[in-house]
């Protein structure tokens, strides 16, 4: 009769708290009707006027923040449901002040169905006054609630300026170390010759303290925003920033060519955005995002590679009307960003028809493309030549990275990756003597080739990525056979610098080592490619060796390149360590790569730039991903 008077809220708690006493071993299945009879002999008055329940503590709770009290209207089973974090006032961050959001609601754990973690939400319904000071847990971190700061929103198809619908979450910073201070200086040092020689100009030759234009619009400037903004030099980049505000103007007669104005100038600006939430830097991505869009008005959609911003023109090279396959399938990060930015479909729909169109094509071997394709028939040409090196590089590339930008929903371009790996793994793959390196070759009309471009060494790196967002484990293996055999590019050269390209003995030799370098392939640019790959490893399996190797390279980066006045510059010859010939420039991707890439690498916060929010474009600067992992 008793039983009969309770609600039913109260019966299945009663029941709950038994369950969960007998599993836990609390008390045993016998002596369970002896505390029924105690609990059920109480008078129903006894229990209203009882306090509280005793708490229940499992063993390794979970960091979460505190339940929501049931809602009184909605019966005798509410939804047992998480709260959601207060949202928190936009303030923009500074450079030091890099963040992450909180995980997903369907990330969290579903207590709904769980009737242990049931009794713990009951029992703990009188915390839920407390919830905004809530701790998060975050991929292994423990964040406390940040209440004045906010990341850009990964929303589709936001207008305006970004914000995080839900509250960010900030734990305590991570200290700078010794070898991340040492790339502060070295970009430092770098950004003093840039700044003083070629202030406003596209690169640096540091050697006659002048510079060289290539498209006139300030390169490495703009390639160099979001490292300054990670490396936290604020008044650097408040500097540029400046620059940007004031002279930075796209209506001139110059042709720009797409590829890489997009790479470093639109995705520049793009992750700028992103990452300090001003929207000088979007209204600057809308202008030369529009001024690009004149490339892709050809007979087959296939864009063309050169554009006049200034006249709203595009034409191919002088000598063919053939584009590069990576250079067409190698924008389509920053554009579709665009689109999802400012709500203008147009520009995701002018680079997602390539991707659509290159996935039907004829001329593949197993996933493998040649390495130019016609912008007036549509079809690849120069067909029976394949190479993960320069002209196809960063085809492989995409294909992975815009299927995880778009929340890992686009099958076609996963099963074009997939099939083209599979493809590198049949033809292209060898080993070298004496130390059996594993490499990636060339195949020329069925002939292989034993040369690697340096240009090759972002494949561990992106294989690396694939295995961490769930691709086959047997990538990862492959990425850390690779990530040594680029590593020995370095450390076989007397320089402890990377030529441009190797050739790898296929026969043991006495007195050869696994690397040959030809004179005409010789010369180092400072090039990010191993750093790049480095740093995925690093963050993926926190092995030391390779920050290690990053730092090795580092120092004679610093031991050969560079300037005194300020500035580094690419050399000519890497087996000269007494005169390693310098070319007299610093390319723009080494602020805007090769030391961004570096300073991640000695990083130990996995929240810098967090691969599960970020995906690097093929520059070095990290876009959102829309559906966060």
């Amino acid at each position: 009769k008793k039983w009969k008077q309770l609600s039913r809220l109260q019966r299945s708690f009663i029941l709950f708290l038994f369950a969960f006493l007998a599993v836990c071993g609390v008390i045993s299945y016998t002596s369970m009707g002896e505390a029924w009879k105690s609990i059920t002999n109480k008078s129903l008055d006894d229990q209203r006027t009882e306090q509280e329940i005793p708490r229940l503590k499992l063993a390794n709770p979970d960091v979460l923040p505190a339940p929501q009290k049931a809602d009184a209207n909605h019966g005798d089973y509410p939804e047992l449901s998480l709260q959601k974090p207060p949202k928190l006032p936009h303030v923009r961050r500074g450079p030091s002040n890099l963040q992450i959001k909180a995980p997903r609601k369907d990330m969290r754990l579903n207590t709904q169905h769980d009737p242990m973690r049931a009794v713990e939400e009951v029992v703990e319904a009188d915390k839920v006054e407390k919830t905004e000071k809530s701790i998060i847990s975050w991929r292994g971190a423990v964040i406390e609630p940040d209440q004045s700061t906010e990341l850009p929103s990964s929303k589709i198809m936001e207008p305006e300026k970004p914000s995080f619908e839900e509250a960010e979450d900030q734990k305590e910073p991570v200290p700078i170390n010794e070898r991340q201070l040492a790339v502060i200086e070295a970009f430092r040092h770098a950004w003093k010759g840039y700044k003083d020689f070629a202030w406003g100009h596209d690169e640096l030759k540091p050697l006659s303290k002048s510079y060289s234009e290539w498209f006139g619009l300030g390169l490495t400037l703009i390639d160099a925003l979001d490292t300054m903004w990670i490396l936290g030099l604020k008044e650097e980049f408040e500097e540029a920033r400046k620059w940007v505000a004031n002279d930075l103007v796209f209506d001139k007669n110059v042709d720009v060519n797409l590829f890489e104005s997009t790479i470093r100038i639109l995705g520049g600006l793009l992750s700028t955005y992103h990452l300090s939430g001003d929207s000088l830097f979007l209204e600057k991505a809308k202008d030369i995002g529009n001024r690009l869009m004149p490339a892709f008005k050809t007979p087959s959609k296939i864009p063309y590679s050169d554009v006049n911003i200034g006249r709203g023109t595009a034409h191919p090279p002088r000598w063919t009307s053939d584009s590069t396959v990576a250079e067409v399938t190698s924008i389509q990060l920053e554009f579709r960003e665009l689109s999802r930015l400012t709500g203008d479909e147009k520009f995701q729909k002018a680079v997602d028809e390539v991707m659509k169109h290159v996935h039907t094509l004829s001329g593949k071997k197993d996933g493998l493309v040649p390495m130019f394709i016609n912008t007036n028939s549509g079809q690849f040409t120069h067909l029976g030549v394949y190479t993960l090196g320069a002209r196809a590089d960063s085809y492989y590339e995409y294909l992975l990275k815009q299927w995880i930008q778009g929340g890992k929903k686009e099958n076609e371009l996963l099963e074009d990756y997939m099939r083209a790996i599979e493809g590198v793994k049949k033809h292209l793959l060898q080993r070298s003597e004496p130390k059996k390196l594993t490499f990636v070759g060339e195949l020329a009309h069925g002939h292989f080739s034993a040369k690697m471009d340096h240009l090759v060494c972002f494949l561990p790196g992106t294989l690396a990525l694939g295995a961490h967002n769930g691709l086959a484990a047997d990538h990862m293996k492959l990425a850390e056979t690779l990530i040594e055999t680029c590593y020995q590019m370095y450390a076989q050269v007397e320089t402890g610098l990377s030529p441009e390209i190797v050739h790898f003995n296929l026969h043991a030799q006495k007195g050869h080592k696994d690397v040959e370098i030809k004179p005409a392939d010789r010369h180092n640019l400072l090039r990010p490619e191993t750093v790049e790959s480095l740093f995925y490893m690093y963050r993926f399996t926190g092995d030391k060796k390779y920050q290690d190797w990053g730092w090795e390279i580092l120092q004679n980066f610093n031991r050969y390149t560079r300037v005194p006045t300020g500035g580094y510059t690419s050399i000519n010859n890497v087996q000269n360590p007494s005169n390693p010939e310098p070319r007299d420039k610093m390319e723009s991707f080494f602020l805007g790569e090769t030391l961004k890439y570096m300073f991640l690498l000695f990083s130990d916060d996995i929240d810098l730039i967090n691969l599960d929010k970020y995906i690097f474009n093929t520059e070095a600067h990290p876009l959102p991903i829309w559906v966060p992992v």
